[in-house]
């Protein structure tokens, strides 16, 4: 559930508005164990990942590092080639 958290810090561009909701909203079903919030619990759960989100832009906007950006490519890359490690070549 959680996999697609993804680290957004330091990275060239700079992470979306987008990314950090995704990742949000991944957190907080992982804390609720709610894949989609029943229509009880849906404004509470909404409310959540609104406030998670709010944190996290506020987080990555106050971090500071001497270290250059990432590239989203190389880090991509070498989440590819780890997965490849780890679960061996795929078939596609």
């Amino acid at each position: 559930m959680c996999r697609s958290i993804k680290t957004l810090y330091n990275f060239d561009p700079p992470a979306t508005d987008d990314e950090i909701r995704a990742a949000s909203l991944q957190f907080v079903r992982k804390l609720t164990g709610f894949a989609k919030p029943s229509k009880a619990n849906e404004a509470a759960f909404n409310r959540a990942v609104d406030e998670v989100a709010a944190a996290a832009r506020k987080l990555l906007d106050s971090l500071v590092t001497t270290a250059g950006p990432r590239s989203r490519e190389v880090e991509a890359e070498r989440a590819r080639a780890r997965a490849a490690k780890r679960f061996g070549a795929s078939e596609h």
